[in-house]
């Protein structure tokens, strides 16, 4: 595990330690009757293929990055997502180290109709159900913050909720775990968290790895037209834009650049 990571699992465990004293599990699951039910987070990905779907992330900061965006409404981001035809909606509860919020989630859930994933470092059940009663259709898993039948447990955990798991992963050494999850949806990480570089490449690489009836997702470092077609032309299903659309003026004008190549 890299050392960024190993700081950001160490917290993180904090932080649910806290929430259950909050809010207890129990609690959480007598709230699942009254969470709306899941949208199909794969099937919107993808409804236009072989057009590379879309994930846009709504991000405010980054370890690497610092702040992103400053004028920063989560609300007012997603639905510029939405109208602009993202497929789905990545959003960033992480606090401490990406200024997330779960109530972000809860309040774009409220806003718009597409697929959200939540988009945390989730190590605990705790967290699952968190983010079904706030209205994720999805939840990362990161194969490197997890033992394999600890990435097994949330995967199934997440299946019997009726959401879907996006399972990433950015080490090779990682896809065996991934594979025994029988996942319907992989995404693979493009940058680095040792160096923080970005090689499109990687995901390349791994996706001649994945049988291709399983929705690939690229995620990380895809800024351009270009970028895109390349994804398009190695069977890649879907992308997971942040940092790019985050910090542009005017997103759906972003999206739409980034998509057909026209200004």
């Amino acid at each position: 595990m890299s050392s960024i990571l190993d700081k950001i699992v160490q917290h993180k465990r904090i932080e649910i330690a806290e929430a259950k004293q909050l809010v207890s599990l129990e609690s959480l699951r007598d709230q699942i009757p009254d969470a709306a039910p899941p949208r199909d987070f794969v099937g919107s990905l993808r409804t236009n293929l072989p057009q590379v779907g879309l994930i846009a992330e709504v991000k405010k900061a980054s370890p690497s990055k610092g702040v992103i965006r400053e004028d920063f409404d989560p609300v007012s981001i997603a639905t510029e997502y939405a109208s602009a035809g993202a497929d789905c909606i990545s959003v960033l509860t992480d606090r401490h180290f990406f200024q997330g919020h779960l109530d972000f989630l809860r309040q774009i859930r409220a806003a718009v109709n597409v697929p959200l994933l939540r988009k945390d470092f989730i190590l605990d059940e705790y967290q699952v159900f968190e983010a079904r009663v706030a209205g994720a259709d999805a939840v990362l898993l990161i194969a490197e913050c997890l033992t394999p039948d600890r990435l097994k447990q949330l995967h199934d955990q997440i299946s019997q909720l009726n959401m879907t798991a996006l399972v990433e992963l950015y080490d090779a050494a990682n896809l065996d775990s991934v594979m025994a999850c029988n996942p319907t949806l992989v995404g693979v990480n493009n940058r680095n968290l040792n160096t923080f570089e970005v090689d499109l490449e990687h995901s390349i690489h791994i996706r001649k790895q994945i049988p291709a009836d399983i929705t690939f997702v690229s995620e990380s470092g895809i800024f351009s037209h270009a970028d895109v077609e390349l994804l398009q032309a190695n069977q890649v299903d879907a992308m997971l834009v942040g940092e790019s659309l985050m910090r542009s003026d005017d997103i759906p004008r972003a999206i739409n650049k980034l998509r057909t190549g026209r200004p």
